[in-house]
């Protein structure tokens, strides 16, 4: 009896240990700050629409700076050791100028604004779930040296900040930079790591967090206090989004006739086949929804980065 119990304990200890090998970890990417693009002098300027905006030039980061691609390699180790996956920054770039998005990221010759930045971009081609910012500085103190860092991280999808870890490592005599930065980093890693699994088990149980807008065309004649079988259409985009939205989840900051914001709109992390949802991919469902009959209104779909789309009715 005494060792079937054993046994049994023993069995259940393996099945434990097999689920949490299991468990899902949220998708990351590192990105150097925008504070340490600003300093090493990688940063772009342009005029947008009479405005001044600076913009990190990260490929011409990742192809002066032999630093910034050591210690992004070391960091990728030290969180791949701990069973994080992590999205390749430089590789993500290259994806971007395959597909001619970069010219997109331009002001053109007319003076046009810049439709996307590129973190928008990364985070398209990338589709991580969660943006680490870091920013670090090299002290020197006589012959020893030590690392400053930042290491924040960002839910890709909201730009929520959802961990941080800062510190100093002690005097080294080692002129690595990215020895020193792992020296750093060592001690406070496992904390980081486990508020960044925290917030990803918080979305696979009650979904990721997406803003949805809802606007019309001057040429529509119709808008969202129009009735459809005696019921107003932002209700009806509200009764969708009860039936669609996780566990029912959102809140409807703003309803006027002419346009209606939805925030804190919650959606599943995955489809039925496993693939990631991002707000277009669940925004298309109530694009499909509209355009259909009864209410046949045609619709123009866009979105903003992974975690905002706009659906403008009354035309494409």
């Amino acid at each position: 009896m005494k060792r079937k119990i054993i046994l049994l304990a023993y069995l259940t200890s393996v099945l434990v240990s097999q689920s949490f090998g299991q468990a899902k970890k949220p998708t990351l990417m590192i990105v150097p700050s925008d504070a340490w693009c600003k300093e090493k002098g990688f940063m772009m300027e342009f005029n947008n629409q009479g405005t001044k905006t600076y913009i990190p030039n990260y490929r011409r980061a990742f192809q002066e700076n032999t630093d910034l691609l050591l210690v992004i390699s070391k960091l990728n180790g030290l969180m791949a050791d701990r069973g994080f996956p992590l999205k390749n920054m430089e590789s993500a770039l290259k994806s971007i100028e395959s597909e001619s998005a970069e010219t997109e990221m331009l002001t053109s010759k007319t003076g046009s604004g810049v439709s996307e930045n590129p973190i928008d971009k990364l985070r398209k081609t990338a589709k991580a779930d969660i943006i680490l910012q870091l920013t670090w500085k090299v002290n020197t103190s006589g012959p020893k040296k030590s690392v400053t860092f930042i290491l924040q991280g960002l839910d890709a999808y909201t730009d929520k900040q959802i961990a941080e870890s800062s510190g100093t490592g002690a005097p080294s005599f080692s002129s690595e930079v990215p020895v020193l930065l792992e020296e750093a980093v060592l001690a406070h890693i496992d904390k980081f790591n486990s508020s960044l699994q925290t917030h990803f088990d918080d979305m696979f149980s009650n979904g990721r967090e997406i803003k949805l807008v809802i606007k019309k065309f001057d040429s529509w004649s119709g808008d969202l206090e129009s009735e459809y079988g005696g019921e107003e259409l932002s209700s009806i985009i509200e009764n969708w989004m009860s039936k669609n939205a996780v566990k029912g989840r959102f809140n409807s900051t703003d309803v006027t006739e002419n346009m209606m914001v939805l925030e804190q709109v919650r959606i599943p992390l995955y489809d039925a086949n496993g693939s990631a949802i991002d707000a277009r991919g669940f925004a298309k469902g109530l694009s499909k929804f509209l355009n259909a009959p009864p209410y046949s209104i045609v619709n123009k779909l866009m979105t903003k980065g992974l975690g905002q789309a706009v659906i403008v009715l009354g035309e494409k």
